[in-house]
């Protein structure tokens, strides 16, 4: 074990809480827990709480039955994803870090460790791993704070090209995956929020309901004057979300993303940022339902998740 990890254990900092939301999970959720062993290798002391969200499909019972030993919170409605990362948080001791994972993921072995090196520099207050593909591909998570800037590049040139020239929102650049560094945030597939950083940092926003919560959460870990940090020797592999393929998802994903940075800009600003996400999705209108839903929601009325989620129903 390295000087770090050694350190960490001294401090308590090998004390975690593993927690999962789950929705219609079944199918990937076993996958998951039975990675959980070996991609916990070296942690001593760790527990695995996993909120249900009213699975119709015996997500819960699932998680009950495993071996793995998880605590399962059942919500008793689709609470959405930063509320039941609250309920199961809520159950943890303040002491432990707390490593959320979305139920599609898998941990590679000895994921968790460098993750827990990573908050040995009391500065940090989050650390994120490399996500790959089901494919062995390197999966670009990490992102820049939404910004006018990011927001055009990406309508206009679309985010392969903008990322590839700096200027977009994800960070494509293959090198910057290959070294630790601070970012911005990065995808809430897989995150390890210390102790300190939770204390600081309090819940996670319910409002947004799904998507967003993330970039919000870290940003309020950066104004606490925590880092966060990306970790490559951590790694993990995430099947994938269906926001890009749901209309709906994708619709709600858009209104977060505009809802998000007008909760910490201007109006007119939000105007100029809501028109280059505007643009963007109408410059895409014709390549599926995905695109032409999410214009539609860059034009009307900005709604919290929840209530966006009741409209849509």
């Amino acid at each position: 074990m390295s000087g770090k990890a050694q350190r960490h254990r001294q401090d308590g900092q090998t004390s975690l809480a593993v927690v999962i939301v789950t929705y219609n999970s079944a199918d990937a959720l076993l996958p998951l827990l039975d990675s959980i062993p070996s991609g916990l290798e070296g942690v001593d002391d760790f527990e695995i709480v996993i909120a249900d969200n009213a699975s119709h499909d015996g997500s819960a019972e699932l998680a009950e039955a495993h071996p793995a030993g998880p605590r399962v919170i059942r919500m008793g409605r689709n609470a959405g994803y930063a509320a039941a990362i609250n309920a199961a948080v809520a159950t943890v001791d303040d002491d432990r870090a707390i490593l959320v994972l979305n139920p599609d993921l898998r941990l590679y072995p000895g994921a968790a460790m460098p993750l827990l090196e990573g908050l040995s520099d009391p500065s940090v207050g989050v650390v994120v791993p490399t996500n790959y593909s089901e494919e062995g591909h390197v999966d670009p998570s990490l992102r820049r704070e939404p910004s006018m800037m990011t927001a055009w590049a990406d309508a206009l040139l679309g985010g392969g090209i903008a990322g590839r020239l700096g200027l977009g929102e994800t960070i494509t650049k293959a090198s910057s995956y290959d070294r630790s560094g601070l970012v911005d945030w990065a995808t809430g597939s897989a995150l390890l929020v210390s102790a300190k950083a939770r204390k600081a940092v309090g819940q996670w926003d319910e409002s947004f309901f799904l998507y967003s919560e993330e970039v919000d959460f870290l940003r309020r870990v950066r104004e606490a004057r925590f880092g966060v940090l990306y970790e490559p020797r951590a790694k993990v592999m995430h099947a994938g979300g269906g926001s890009g393929r749901n209309p709906k998802l994708f619709a709600l994903q858009t209104a977060n993303r505009i809802r998000y940075y007008a909760l910490h800009h201007g109006t007119l600003a939000t105007l100029v940022f809501r028109a280059a996400v505007a643009t963007g999705e109408a410059l895409r209108c014709w390549r599926n339902p995905s695109h032409r839903a999410a214009f539609s929601s860059s034009l009307r009325p900005l709604l919290k998740g929840t209530d966006f989620m009741l409209l849509r129903n």
